[in-house]
């Protein structure tokens, strides 16, 4: 079991930048990768940025050059730095982790982001 609790979210202006956490409940060092999603109102959940153990990087193409995610395996926290923040990014940003072990996935209960003026 990983238990992952995203933090960061809030109200922020377009243009605006903002920081999201994930901390998890044991070592990321060891997971297979991390990942962060998003899901807008009527919309399905999309992916955003994910990061290996191999620090092999993927983003969608709506948010490249705009965001970057780092992890720290010391604090055992992934982080998704956003900038540029556009109204269209609003959603509920969720973390997600998959274990090595099946490939399981294991998701937080997501943090939500609103960028408006």
């Amino acid at each position: 079991q990983v238990q992952l609790v995203e933090s960061g979210g809030g109200l922020v202006q377009p243009g605006g930048s903002l920081r999201l956490s994930c901390a998890a409940s044991r070592s990321i060092f060891t997971m297979y990768a991390m990942g962060w999603y998003r899901q807008a109102p009527g919309k399905q959940r999309e992916l955003v940025a994910t990061i290996t153990s191999g620090s092999s990087i993927n983003y969608a193409d709506s948010v490249k050059g705009r965001f970057t995610i780092s992890r720290d395996n010391a604090k055992n926290t992934v982080y998704l730095q956003m900038n540029s923040l556009k109204p269209e990014d609003t959603a509920v940003y969720y973390c997600k982790g998959t274990v090595v072990v099946g490939l399981t996935d294991y998701w937080g209960r997501g943090t939500q982001v609103t960028v408006s003026s």
